[in-house]
């Protein structure tokens, strides 16, 4: 599947209880971390278990055209040698990002402090999204963005000549904003320090830490405090990548609502800052249990085991917990649809600047499949039906989104009449092997309406 080309339809239904082992890719978000780091250290950085996404693969081709050498040497083992903090070459031709936030956010903060200029491009989805939560503090160290109306993509960065530290407040709870200004300050001279009043994600930190940053975190009243000490030499790592929780949690998801169910998905990374999704269904009711609990490369780590729930309840999620579960929402809103009562979810707008407006398109794809929702600019509420009472039997639009797109068909097994997304095509962004993973757990999803 290819997020850029042909649009490819297809259709979910409801057949066979999922049974077997769930393999989900590598996390997405410290694949990226890794190569990004692995690029800014001195020697060779040996990753194995990378998501081998296109998101990911373009932040690799990037991390080449910055003078990184990265080579893929089979079965998901990638090496990187580096050219130092500092040490990035100016690219020859345009940084194109794909589909990925992730990627562009992050490599902006990683070139910004250096003397260089870089332009990035991104697919529609992409080029439609703000930049200017990122290029806003970037700017402080004396980068310099010019991009289409409201910030947007394509854009060129010119990095700081002579950056300065910052101080910075996030405005709101992004990892993708405090990595980029985390990044931009390991070339800055001093101490760059966020400030961010939820915690989001934490795995920049975990993983600069453990390249040989100096950093700290501390928790005061006026939030969580990152400190970094600028122009370290990074050092080399062997990362082994957990699996991914957000890939998970489709797997995970279709066995709740999909009778007879029982999936095991080993492996999967339970890092604090990212399980608010299996919290949550708990919450629930869902028999979803966590077997093996053991700590790999400094991160959290469980098997899970999901099983069918027919009496799930809806809850009001704590928004708290929101920055922790972001992009776990809409298939949350697919679980919701078949729980009994209502499912409040608030503090949520991050969601309206995601690869769409996940807000709207859950909201209209729900609607369409016979599901009463309300919707806020930051809050969102679905009237679950039910087990066994929801409709579908519609086609629904992904806009570009592969979350969208995986969760209408994860709904489409459990729907009374199937669902169809009109593009599935860019789920291979971030969970290539999709369809053959559901496939071999007994999901019946087609290509086609």
């Amino acid at each position: 599947m290819s997020g850029h080309g042909t649009p490819i339809p297809m259709t979910s239904r409801k057949g066979s209880a999922l049974k077997g082992e769930a393999h989900v890719p590598g996390d997405k978000s410290i694949s990226h971390r890794s190569l990004i780091l692995g690029a800014l250290s001195v020697g060779e950085t040996r990753i194995e278990g990378l998501l081998e996404g296109e998101d990911v693969i373009d932040t690799a081709k990037a991390m080449r055209a910055f003078g990184a050498e990265v080579t893929d040497h089979g079965g998901a083992l990638w090496t990187v040698q580096g050219v130092g903090v500092g040490g990035f070459a100016e690219p020859s031709q345009v940084i194109d990002c794909g589909n990925s936030g992730t990627g562009v956010r992050l490599i902006m903060g990683a070139m910004a402090t250096s003397p260089i200029t870089a332009t990035f491009t991104g697919d529609a989805s992409l080029c439609g999204r703000p930049m200017g939560r990122v290029t806003d503090p970037l700017a402080l160290f004396g980068a310099r963005s010019y991009g289409r109306k409201g910030g947007r993509l394509p854009m060129t960065i010119v990095g700081a000549a002579d950056p300065v530290p910052v101080r910075y407040t996030t405005p709101v709870p992004s990892a993708q904003v405090k990595s980029a200004v985390l990044l931009a300050g390991l070339n800055a001279p001093g101490e760059t320090v966020v400030i961010e009043k939820e915690a989001t994600r934490d795995h920049s930190e975990r993983m600069l830490a453990g390249f040989g940053a100096k950093l700290t975190v501390e928790t005061f009243p006026e939030g969580r405090v990152i400190t970094l000490k600028g122009q370290p030499e990074l050092k080399p790592q062997h990362i082994v990548v957990p699996r991914d929780p957000s890939s998970a949690a489709f797997p995970v998801c279709a066995a709740l609502i999909a009778e007879g169910s029982d999936v095991l998905v080993p492996n999967i990374g339970l890092n604090p800052t990212r399980a608010g999704l299996f919290t949550t269904l708990r919450e629930m009711g869902a028999d979803l249990t966590y077997e093996n609990l053991r700590e790999e490369g400094g991160e959290p780590v469980a098997d899970l085991r999901a099983r069918f729930s027919p009496d799930l309840q809806g809850i009001e999620v704590p928004p708290e917990r929101a920055a922790s579960m972001i992009d776990e929402y809409p298939v949350l809103s697919v679980v919701a649809s078949f729980a009994g009562g209502v499912t409040v979810m608030r503090g949520v707008k991050e969601l309206r600047v995601k690869e769409s407006d996940r807000i709207d398109s859950m909201a209209k794809g729900l609607r369409a499949a016979g599901i009463t929702v309300e919707e806020g600019e930051d809050w969102w509420i679905v009237h679950g039906r039910g087990f066994g009472q929801v409709p579908g039997g519609v086609t629904v639009a992904t806009k570009l989104d592969h979350r969208i797109a995986m969760s209408f068909i994860v709904m489409g097994l459990a729907t009374e009449k199937p669902m169809t997304v009109d593009d599935g095509s860019p789920i291979a962004t971030s969970f290539p092997v999709f369809e053959p993973l559901m496939a071999a757990l007994g999901a019946t999803i087609t290509r086609g309406a």
